[in-house]
């Protein structure tokens, strides 16, 4: 199919060829028929993109800051090459589609095949849709008008917040697309509607829905003219739509305020408040999220749990269905915002226009429909893959470790690239362009079933490892998990079953475990290897906080840090340790209101049968200027310490001092060289399946 991405890299938007999306738990599966260019948002993107790097950095001084600290930790070349692998990776556009269902999941009620619907997807022809993010489209209403539904719902959760009643004074700055329609639902809601614009087609139009404007362009004061709107009471309200680095919308809606007057904030200004603008009057100002309650909450939008409706009257689903409402019972007419319609095949004219003189304001896409909803969920790439290697490799999972870490290593190591597959097409597509990879996908058949691939990559979710890695065991393959394997002792004795019911002929089975194949760590295990007396370990891991609803949180879908990442650093002791692991305990940081997160806060002591014993500390409460892993090992009288994979040192070691690197080495490209070298010949995996096993479940048991 194709779908509408966006490099930032270069500023070039391209009408890409992708796989079809699969259809998830709580989604729904709609074929575009009309989408809308959000001309504000996109071209922010398109021109973010066009500009240069130090213009890219100027507009975004958050992520700089961000990128210096990784400097601090891990070093100038692993940064830069972060950075230009995440401008070059490709965003979809777009957030306001329509089309008709063509496949729901089972759980999803109330919506049927064939329905027109609503929805915040992408430009692309095929769109998968959590359930809470779609409204029927009223049969009155046409695909043209409900596309705008979308930025109804943005401008009407402003409104809400702005909480206007029948006769009030309300200014709206900025008469874009939201703005206009901001203007079209104040006045439908019996508000007296002030507009204040640059431009003097859009205040026309605003004045053609009922407003009074104040045109910038043409001299007028907005203050002036509010002082007379408002009978030189004051604005009661101010809702602000434009998009501007300045601050001067909010000292303006200030000024022209009355006492106790309300200020939302829908668009994108700049925010250098001044307290005597809001002091004497009492002003209040808010920011509008989006579309409304649920934006941004994953157990709304992703796992598809509602608000009630007696507490949250108003949700993201439900402003959109207001709007539809509207629309049908004919209080807002959206078509005089239509300025341009496009094929869907023109994308490229189409955006071309948000970045010329030529004046718009609702850019609609339409789309042609395919006979029999014929879109493949895999698509061909010319491969520049001309390797014989014996481990032919299919990836399952295409976010950022897998398609930069793992893709490049299997290349380099000199594997032969044969598919890459994830739920959404984009990554997949991107990552086989760059790589050469003849097949992209969204279905994981594609490399289970295929008889061509006999090594199977796996970089999805935490919850999916175990499954996946039964399902290749059962084709016979040779399989790379990036940690953890599995997040139950359940799971793992299933694996464990599958794997040793294999016999003989059980193929090669590996977890990322890299840190293990770090040079340095490789140095650190020569020599502890010239004694036989028992070690003790220190290891720090300034983890860095992590958002509670992230999905590593999640102990159904990431499992919790400790099994998602305190794992590599129990394989670490225990590599270093060369013993089997006798106990493990885990003390985790007591109740205290303070603390949202305890289970990311723990420190975990590993003994080891051999007399060995270390300690992890795993903490996610530290400062980022500390280094992210501090290892120190004491023995026989000696000590090694290791400072983020760049700087190792050695205290009363005969020869060695110190083992310095130019940049931070975990391993990663060893890791895969080391499990592919193995496959290439007959040998056994780099890390015994018993160890694995033995590793995996004492990262389970930490974490209990």
């Amino acid at each position: 199919m194709k779908q509408i991405l966006q490099n930032l890299k270069n500023g070039n938007t391209e009408l890409a060829e992708v796989p079809a999306p699969i259809l998830k738990k709580g989604h729904i599966l709609i074929e575009t028929s009309t989408t809308l260019i959000s001309a504000g948002t996109e071209r922010m993107l398109v021109e973010f993109g066009k500009s240069g790097l130090i213009d890219k950095a100027r507009s975004q001084p958050d992520r700089v800051k961000q990128v210096l600290e990784k400097i601090r930790t891990d070093g100038l070349m692993p940064t830069l090459e972060a950075v230009r692998s995440k401008l070059e990776q490709p965003i979809p556009l777009g957030y306001s589609n329509v089309g008709k269902i063509i496949e729901t999941a089972e759980d999803v009620h109330g919506f049927s095949v064939g329905d027109r619907v609503l929805n915040n997807g992408n430009h692309a022809e095929i769109v998968c849709v959590p359930k809470n993010l779609c409204s029927k489209i009223p049969e009155n209403v046409s695909d043209e008008e409900a596309a705008f539904t979308v930025i109804g719902a943005i401008a009407l959760q402003g409104i809400r917040l702005v909480n206007p009643t029948i006769g009030e004074t309300i200014a709206v700055t900025g008469l874009g697309l939201i703005g206009l329609v901001t203007v079209q639902i104040l006045k439908t809601n019996g508000c007296r509607v002030l507009g204040i614009d640059v431009d003097s087609s859009k205040c026309e139009m605003a004045r053609s829905f009922g407003a009074e404007t104040a045109d910038i362009s043409k001299g007028q004061d907005p203050l002036d003219i509010a002082k007379s709107f408002s009978k030189g009471k004051g604005i009661d309200g101010v809702i602000i739509t434009a998009s501007t680095e300045s601050n001067e919308p909010v000292s303006q809606a200030a000024n022209m305020c009355r006492k106790r007057g309300r200020i939302v904030l829908v668009g994108v200004t700049g925010l250098n408040l001044s307290r005597a603008d809001f002091y004497e009057k009492e002003l209040s100002f808010q920011v509008s999220c989006s579309y409304g309650p649920g934006r941004y909450d994953p157990n709304y939008e992703q796992a598809g749990n509602d608000y009630p409706f007696g507490y949250i009257r108003w949700t993201e689903q439900r402003n959109f269905e207001a709007v539809l409402e509207m629309l049908s019972n004919g209080s807002l007419d959206f078509k005089p915002l239509i300025s341009h319609r496009f094929l869907f095949q023109e994308a490229q004219k189409a955006y071309s226009t948000l970045t010329s003189s030529e004046k718009y304001l609702g850019i609609i896409l339409n789309y042609k429909n395919r006979e029999n909803n014929k879109f493949s969920n895999s698509v061909t790439f010319p491969g520049n893959n001309n390797k014989t290697s014996k481990a032919v490799v299919g990836f399952i999972g295409a976010g950022n470790y897998a398609g930069r870490t793992l893709i490049p290593a299997f290349s380099k190591a000199g594997a032969q690239l044969q598919a890459v597959v994830a739920s959404s097409g984009i990554n997949p597509a991107f990552y086989a362009k760059k790589y050469g990879i003849p097949v992209a996908g969204t279905e994981t058949e594609i490399i289970i079933k295929n008889s061509l691939i006999n090594t199977v990559v796996i970089g999805t979710r935490h919850d999916s490892h175990a499954k996946y890695v039964i399902e290749a065991l059962r084709e016979g393959k040779h399989i790379f998990v990036e940690k953890p394997l599995a997040l139950t002792i359940k799971e793992l004795e299933e694996i464990e079953n599958e794997y040793r019911s294999l016999g003989d002929k059980a193929p090669l089975m590996m977890v990322g475990f890299n840190r293990r194949f770090s040079p340095q760590i490789r140095k650190m295990k020569a020599l502890l290897e010239q004694t036989n007396a028992p070690k003790s370990f220190i290891l720090t891991v300034n983890a860095g906080e992590i958002p509670s609803n992230h999905w590593t949180q999640d102990i159904r879908s990431g499992g919790g840090r400790i099994i998602g990442e305190g794992c590599h650093f129990i394989d670490l002791l225990r590599f270093l340790a060369g013993s089997a692991i006798k106990e493990i305990k885990t003390v985790y940081m007591g109740d205290n209101p303070a603390v949202d997160i305890k289970s990311d806060k723990a420190s975990i002591t590993v003994s080891f049968k051999d007399g060995s014993f270390g300690t992890v500390h795993y903490f996610a409460n530290g400062h980022k200027s500390f280094p992210k892993e501090r290892l120190e090992i004491f023995c026989n009288g000696a000590i090694l310490q290791l400072d983020n994979f760049r700087k190792l040192k050695g205290y009363g070691w005969k020869g060695f001092s110190k083992m310095n690197l130019w940049k931070q080495d975990k391993g990663q490209f060893e890791c895969v060289a080391e499990f592919v070298k193995a496959i290439e010949n007959g040998k056994p995996s780099p890390i015994s399946f018993e160890e694995l096993i033995e590793v995996s479940k004492a990262s389970v048991e930490a974490s209990i």
